[in-house]
């Protein structure tokens, strides 16, 4: 993968938990333009795997910018950290970031008559890709809602800027408040599932999110979340075998690894991107047992074939799995 170094230019204090970095080329050229949804991919010196961190527009001209001299991006220190919240709070101005190619896979729809307006919702840091969406359909002169969820008011981020940006098209959620907590099957009943809804934010926001949607005849093409945490072990999860049928290996899985995990461990070189299950990069074709589907790519029929599986999140509900890997 290509990389260039860019420098810190400034960092701002959005939250207790988020702080907002901004990255800029070494000798101050302009950088890529990226449409809204962009993540930049983030080298964390010590740490195999690369972080994922989505572009902030909070203004209709970054949005437009043709040459942009800093790419903004938000970052939410979590508790435990693996590591890759903890080193990018620690930066200051002037710090070197290591930086791959960027990617987009969650990119806003075409504007098509009959759809509506669009349907923003996001959660904590989640409002990052989400604010920037906010900026390209202000700029696009098309309609919107954007509903920004957090555990308090003192846990939202950016809020004068989206405000400004947004204006009564925002609307702000705290869980702490009873008259403001985000009900997202009452939010849901006010839509159509002719919009488009966007969601990112916390898994358990964006399954609450998904079944509300599908409940109420929502179709997989307008639903379009984006994960902002890499597969984490649930309880009840067990170790299993899988056998990659097309490379004559065996592997061992444990309950707190996936099988990306276990393959690179193996000295393997799994396809992948997001680590999330959303891009279907690391997708595989089942040629034996039942997966346990935790992604967010698979449509229902897909996930009901047991036919194929995304071997970065999902895991396995028989003792064994043979791919055709």
């Amino acid at each position: 993968m290509t990389t260039q170094t860019w420098t810190v230019s400034d960092v701002r204090v959005e939250t207790p938990l988020i702080h907002r970095i901004g990255l800029v080329a070494p000798r101050g050229e302009a950088l890529p333009p990226l449409a809204s949804g962009a993540h930049l991919q983030v080298m964390v010196p010590g740490l195999p795997e690369r972080r994922c961190y989505s572009i902030v527009h909070l203004t209709v001209a970054e949005s437009l910018d043709p040459a942009p001299r800093t790419h903004w991006i938000a970052v939410r220190r979590e508790e435990p950290s693996r590591g890759g919240s903890v080193w990018m709070h620690q930066l200051k101005a002037g710090d070197a970031v290591t930086v791959g190619e960027p990617r987009n896979e969650f990119p806003l729809h075409a504007a098509h008559a009959g759809d509506g307006p669009t349907v923003l919702i996001a959660g904590g840091v989640g409002i990052t890709p989400i604010a920037s969406h906010a900026a390209a359909l202000t700029a696009q002169a098309r309609p919107f809602a954007l509903h920004y969820s957090s555990r308090s008011r003192d846990h939202l981020a950016m809020v004068d800027a989206l405000q400004a940006l947004c204006g009564q098209a925002l609307h702000l959620h705290a869980d702490d408040e009873a008259d403001s907590r985000l009900d997202l099957a009452a939010l849901l009943d006010r839509y159509r599932p002719s919009q488009h809804l966007y969601v990112c934010g916390p898994k358990g926001m964006i399954n609450a999110a998904v079944a509300a949607a599908r409940a109420r005849g929502w179709a997989d093409d307008h639903v379009h979340v984006e994960l902002f945490v890499e597969a984490a072990a649930q309880q009840g999860d067990a170790a299993f075998e899988v056998e990659l049928r097309a490379s004559g290996m065996t592997l061992q899985v444990p309950a707190d690894k996936t099988i990306l995990e276990a393959m690179e461990a193996a000295g393997c070189d799994p396809m992948f991107d997001c680590r999330r299950g959303e891009c279907g990069v690391c997708q595989a074709t089942v040629l034996e047992g039942v997966p346990d589907h935790r992604d967010y790519f698979l449509s229902d029929s897909e996930r009901a074939s047991g036919q194929l599986i995304q071997v970065c999140i999902s895991r396995a509900k028989t003792a064994r799995l043979v791919l055709d890997l």
